[in-house]
């Protein structure tokens, strides 16, 4: 999809997921409205926008309220798709680019909106910038190997990005960290906003990770793995 210049309504799909440009995003589509959403979107071989909620649930409550979302999302790009007997499908997407909602349109059965690309402010080539990729790109690589101590998995990424951005979205990516962290990443201005508060995470997460495998008090809870694959451009 080329970036959007001017506003374009597109159809959203807000989810408990923060989606990133270049992850893959597998998906269950039961609730009538989205099936519908779905296949308007194969049918015309047009994306749509998956949104974090801000507030509400991902099904429909029974009075019809849609939930809300946060303002920024990502486009995503459905890459498979698999239709089941009992008429849910089951969908393969890849995000593309983030954009930011201007209005919401309450006009179909499914939630659209108003949307306009919101592209990084800083160049690629910033040197400052580039050097901050490197040390997100160290931390990030620590964190794998925490993860894969702890859970006692070989982890690796098959291939590297190379270029900040795409660094950065790697990290964010990868963190298993909360959603609303996650949506103040993918709501970033610049590249360097979003390296620099991710260094700060992975300090936190990798301090973290390092006392508990030391202390070898794992919670119940603990949960290991990636929330996505960060597609290579």
């Amino acid at each position: 999809m080329d970036e959007m210049i001017d506003a374009i309504e597109l159809p959203l799909f807000p989810l408990n997921t923060v989606l990133f440009p270049g992850q893959v995003l597998p998906l269950h589509i039961f609730e009538e409205r989205y099936r519908l959403m779905v296949r308007r979107c194969l049918a015309e071989d047009v994306p749509f926008g998956v949104v974090l909620i801000k507030r509400g649930q991902e099904v429909a409550t029974f009075d019809g309220d849609d939930a809300e979302p946060y303002s920024v999302g990502t486009v995503a790009r459905i890459i498979e798709s698999t239709h089941l007997t009992n008429g849910s499908m089951n969908i393969v997407t890849v995000g593309v680019e983030r954009f930011r909602i201007r209005k919401l349109l309450h006009d179909q059965p499914y939630l659209r909106g108003e949307v306009i690309s919101l592209p990084m402010a800083d160049p690629e080539d910033d040197a400052a910038v580039q050097a901050a990729g490197v040390r997100v790109r160290e931390q990030v690589d620590r964190y794998i190997e925490l993860i894969s101590d702890a859970a006692g998995l070989q982890i690796q990424i098959d291939e590297t990005p190379t270029a900040a951005q795409q660094i950065g979205y790697l990290a964010a990516i990868t963190m298993q960290i909360d959603n609303r962290e996650k949506q103040e990443l993918l709501g970033s201005q610049s590249v360097s906003q979003m390296l620099r508060r991710e260094l700060a995470l992975l300090s936190r997460e990798n301090a973290l990770l390092s006392w508990m495998s030391g202390s070898k008090e794992w919670p119940e809870s603990a949960q290991f793995g990636f929330s996505g694959t960060l597609l290579p451009n």
